[in-house]
């Protein structure tokens, strides 16, 4: 519950180079400025989150701070005309977590130009069970139909990392639009949980782990969401069909891509990249509304568990390790 002398929060200190996470209430003053005060009900836990968590990546430069890098509530007060007491909001991106206090608090400051209204059909629960995550997985499939892909496509996409949150929103979003869709995975004992989601064809992460050994491999994709990088993403783009597109999510392979330029010059292969961060607010608003009519909720409560703000150091750690399934809501009330 809500402590009636302050706010409870995962702080974040360092000490000789050293991150360590404690439990704190804080007064409300010890919040940063902004124009709208959120009363936060869930946040979710994200690879990002891992990193910030253990104090790796450099992506934290001031200390203390409260992690978590999206989050949705209600608005306690606002200055802005856009929002008004008791409105539901949610806020991914804008670097909160990193350079501004983020989700892992009962309270948040933000500026009203960071939020979007929650959309219709979502809940505050179920809008962070999709996160980050879930709205850059939007964000690849909206980019891949405005380059020509459709569900009459006559092939599969291809979604990279596809046991992790945003790989599993892509798998059920993709094929509950009606794609064919392939699903890559280096862990055997989710293949039931990507079937479910909607996966026609499970594929082994050593199948795409690259890098490719020619420049052009046979043609095998109608698209692609990778949140992979590295060696696998050169894979995927030396075996796209022609004119087709890849969106390209993440790193967490490496930022290096050993890569031809012959995808791209032979077979007009498209590489978008996909940045969920500095997106403007009506291009974050067509993402949310698309997710809230497109994903089957049955298949996103499948992929959801809920933790405590207690439990983030654990979390953190297995996340780190791949351990960690589908998506993770933190009740920052519990």
């Amino acid at each position: 519950m809500m402590e009636s002398n302050g706010f409870r929060a995962l702080v974040l200190h360092e000490s000789e180079g050293r991150v360590s996470a404690s439990l704190e209430t804080l007064p409300e003053s010890a919040l940063p400025e902004g124009d709208v005060l959120v009363r936060v009900a869930y946040s979710t836990l994200n690879y990002k989150d891992g990193l910030i968590l253990r104090g790796l990546g450099r992506l934290v430069r001031h200390y203390p701070h409260v992690p978590g890098v999206d989050f949705s509530g209600t608005v306690e007060a606002s200055a802005s005309p856009r929002f008004k007491p008791g409105d539901q909001v949610l806020l991914t991106g804008w670097r909160v977590g990193e350079g501004h206090w983020g989700g892992y608090a009962q309270k948040a400051r933000v500026r009203a130009g960071w939020l979007t209204p929650l959309p219709a059909g979502l809940t505050l629960k179920r809008a962070m069970a999709l996160g980050t995550a879930g709205f850059t997985a939007m964000l690849a499939i909206l980019a891949l139909e405005e380059h020509g892909l459709s569900p009459d496509a006559e092939g599969e996409v291809l979604v990279t990392g596809a046991a992790g949150g945003l790989g599993g929103v892509a798998v059920a979003v993709l094929s509950h639009l009606g794609y064919r869709v392939a699903a890559s995975t280096g862990r055997p004992e989710s293949h039931d949980y990507l079937r479910f989601l909607g996966a026609e064809t499970i594929i082994g992460r050593e199948e795409i782990a690259g890098p490719p050994s020619k420049p052009l491999l046979p043609e095998r994709w109608v698209g692609c969401i990778d949140s992979v990088g590295g060696a696998p993403l050169a894979q995927v783009i030396s075996a796209m069909r022609y004119g087709c597109s890849v969106a390209a999510c993440g790193n967490v392979a490496g930022n290096e891509v050993p890569a031809s330029v012959l995808p791209f010059l032979l077979r007009g292969v498209n590489l978008l990249g996909i940045n969920s961060v500095p997106v403007p607010s009506p291009r974050r608003e067509q993402a949310w509304e698309r997710l809230a009519r497109d994903l089957p909720m049955d298949r996103l409560d499948a992929m959801t568990t809920t933790a405590p703000l207690a439990d983030l150091p654990i979390l953190a750690e297995r996340i780190g390790k791949g351990e960690v399934r589908g998506r993770v809501v933190i009740d920052v009330n519990v």
